[in-house]
């Protein structure tokens, strides 16, 4: 762990204004911390920034682990680099998913970070793939009605993730199996919402873990699942979404 004034004074503190670090943004950026409440930074994870180990790194941030008063956090860090002014909006998306549970929960938001409840959990095709012999079945079924719930409640508030089609990186499945949508940068609430119809393409027809879900929970009859989902599309209803159900689950 890194207090923010060690943060000024190592290699780590580079992370804070990643791919390119300023000293005078970089002390922007630790007085923004200061205001979120942030105390020091973990620098733990799968991901490397500038040889340093991170959460995840990606086209907008890059995610680090965050002490406060109130505990561990994950912190979102907006790249110098990114394609957009500030952390606004996609603290507005996921406030927005919040109110209908669904989603890390909000902390705090300024200009260049996103300070929000830390996940702990797998991604949803390692979870899958550790999933192994009939009696894990019941717990598959629960995670995959459980993801479509939310992604249903999302479509109900017209908040449209964007990313779910191939969403490799923004299910996380926790120690309890209840499964977390993450990650809001590209969300929507302008445009048509295709939560259910885009997580079903990702999870049931034609990718790799569509296969591998085949392989826990038997076969899906594409083209009856096909037509539920048109039917859906056409009419979003609760009804039009409990034969998607039936058709997967």
């Amino acid at each position: 762990m890194v207090s923010l004034k060690g943060l000024s004074e190592n290699k780590h503190g580079q992370v804070l204004c990643y791919p390119r670090c300023e000293q005078e943004e970089l002390g922007r950026r630790l007085k923004e911390l200061e205001r979120l409440g942030v105390q020091t930074i973990e620098f733990t994870g799968e991901k490397n920034v500038f040889d340093v180990p991170v959460l995840g790194k990606g086209c907008v941030g890059v995610v680090v682990v965050a002490y406060t008063n109130s505990g561990r956090a994950a912190l979102k860090i907006r790249r110098v680099d990114a394609d957009r002014k500030g952390m606004f909006h996609e603290g507005e998306m996921l406030n927005r998913a919040n109110a209908i549970d669904v989603g890390p929960k909000l902390l705090e938001i300024s200009e260049n970070f996103l300070l929000m409840e830390l996940v702990k959990g797998t991604h949803f095709p390692e979870w899958i793939k550790s999933m192994e012999g009939r009696e894990e079945q019941w717990r598959v079924h629960l995670v995959l009605k459980d993801i479509l719930e939310q992604c249903y409640r999302l479509d109900e508030a017209g908040l449209d993730h964007g990313e779910l089609s191939n969403a490799p990186k923004h299910i996380i499945v926790d120690a309890d199996d209840r499964p977390h949508l993450i990650d809001f940068e590209t969300a929507s609430i302008n445009r048509r919402v295709s939560n259910v119809t885009s997580v079903c393409q990702y999870l049931f027809l034609g990718s790799q873990i569509a296969d591998k879900v085949k392989e826990k929970l038997g076969e899906v009859d594409e083209k009856e699942l096909i037509n539920a989902l048109r039917t859906y599309k056409r009419e979003r209803t609760r009804e039009n979404f409990e034969k998607i159900l039936e058709k997967i689950v």
